[in-house]
Order: structure tokens, then sequence, then C-alpha cells
């Protein structure tokens, strides 16, 4: 089922003035209840921009937006209703941060959605779990934290809205290794959990291959391509031509291709290499 549908969707912005520029143009497409969708494009394509289409927080030059099949811009004034369900977390969302705790910063969303304050407590302690954040850190204040701790407490922020969508633009930026693999892996862990839908804009195309069911790939503002990763990371040549690349692994793994091994097109992941490189060693008897 579809849960959110845009339609011939376009921004341009500084109309009327020598800067106007359309950072999105003509996009249509459908995403089902439950997907990930990862977004990648080259710096300035208009990803930002459309996903702040997505809850409203911009409103379409042209075209339309679908939350459960209802135009979000119907009644102008229940936009912050969307909001709710369609919950934004922007790059470097530990500039957010805003209270005198954790537990405050995050119990916000929840407490203007009018929960009870038992309902608060609930909601902020299991978006904190999600997100890896420890009990003893929720008194302290969100600026004492580290910076992984604070993008966690962010995100958690959101989390805590309980969003239909989930909208994360670059959460993984400036993460060392070791935080971006646990980040990710709790927002995997988070979505297992609640099966709600999630985009993803990531100039990480590991990451991307990673999580995504499928991918969307802008280039000036138009919609490239929007399939599955496997067959998004094939075009490997397009891919290029746009600014972007191949995870690493799939470069690796079609450069040995060409060379004459026998392995399969579309490796994704080194759990997928490394699959391929066994059973090819296995069919050829080295082990």
């Amino acid at each position: 089922m579809s849960i959110i549908e845009v339609r011939n969707l376009s921004y341009t912005y500084g109309i009327g003035t020598p800067f106007m520029k359309t950072a999105v143009d003509n996009i249509s497409l459908s995403v089902n209840e439950g997907e990930v969708i990862g977004l990648i494009g080259h710096t300035g394509s208009g990803k930002s921009t459309f996903v702040q289409m997505l809850n409203g927080l911009i409103r379409p030059t042209s075209g339309q937006v679908f939350l459960d099949g209802k135009d979000i811009w119907e009644k102008p004034k229940e936009i912050r209703k969307v909001r709710f369900r369609v919950g934004m977390v922007f790059q470097y969302p530990e500039y957010q941060l805003f209270d005198e705790t954790v537990y405050k910063d995050i119990s916000f969303g929840p407490m203007n959605k009018g929960l009870s304050a038992d309902e608060v407590d609930k909601t902020v302690r299991r978006a904190a779990k999600f997100t890896g954040l420890s009990d003893k850190l929720l008194d302290n204040s969100p600026f004492d934290l580290s910076g992984g701790e604070k993008r966690r407490a962010a995100i958690a922020g959101v989390i805590a809205m309980d969003p239909d969508v989930l909208v994360l633009d670059e959460p993984t930026a400036g993460l060392d290794p070791l935080g971006r693999d646990l980040l990710l892996s709790q927002i995997m862990q988070y979505h297992k959990e609640r099966k709600n839908t999630i985009f993803f804009v990531s100039h990480s195309m590991e990451d991307i291959a990673r999580i995504a069911d499928r991918v969307m790939v802008m280039n000036h503002g138009r919609l490239e391509m929007f399939d599955t990763p496997k067959n998004i990371f094939a075009r490997v040549d397009e891919i290029e031509s746009m600014g972007l690349r191949v995870p690493q692994i799939t470069r690796i793994m079609t450069a040995l291709r060409d060379k004459g091994y026998e392995f399969s097109d579309g490796i994704l992941t080194v759990e997928q290499a490394l699959d391929e490189i066994v059973s090819l060693l296995k069919k050829e008897g080295k082990i």
C-alpha cells in the first residue's frame, strides 16, 4: 500500500529574480508502507529540497504530495499534523538540541502531541533505547554529550514522535566509522521493530546499498533513476557520469568479473563478496 506519493512535484527558488533556480523538477513516484528508500545525488541535486517537501517544510511550486492518499496541503492550517506523521532529521541534527536535559529535549515532540506524562515517559525511554542512549544520560545536558551521543539524542527526539515516515538527511555525516556503523545498525533495528517507512539521504553508497529497498538517484533536480540497489549500482557508467560512485566492493567485484572471474553481478556488500569468493574457491577445489 502506498503511504507517500508525489505527482509532478517541482520547486523553484527565487522566482522572478536573476537567481531563480529549479531545485526539484517534475518528480513523480510512489513509496510503499514499510519501504526504506535511499536517496543519492551530487551536492545541489535537490535531495534536501525534495525531502523537506514531504512533510510540508517547503510548499511545492507545483505538483502535490500525498500522505495516505490525501494531499498534505489540502488544509494548510493542519500542516502541523503532517509533521508529526512525517518526522524529519536534518543533517547535523545535534544543532537542533536546545533544552536543559536530554530527557526534556526528547520529550518536546511527544508533549506537543498531547500525550500524558506517563505516555511521554515511556516514549522518551523507548526512543532513547532505540538510538542507544543509556538512561543515565537522560538527565545530562545535551551539550555535555559526545558528538555521536548528540546525534543519537537528536534522532531520538524525532523517533519519540513515532512518525509513520522517518526522513533522515545525511544522519551519519561527520561521524567516525565506528559511530557511523553503530548509528546505522540502530536505525535498521528501529525500522525492523517499527516497520515504518524511511527516506535515507546519504553520500555513502555503502550505507545506501546496505539498508535501502529502493534507491532514488537525483541529478540537477530531476529523478534519473528509481530502482533496487542491485539494478542502480549495475549502471556504473551512468552513476559515475553524474558525479557519484558505486560502492567500493561493487567496483572491485566488477573489475574481477571483467578479468574473467565467475562472480555474480550486482554485489553490494562485503558479506556478499565473501560468499561469492568462497563459493568460487570451493568450485575450483581450492578450499
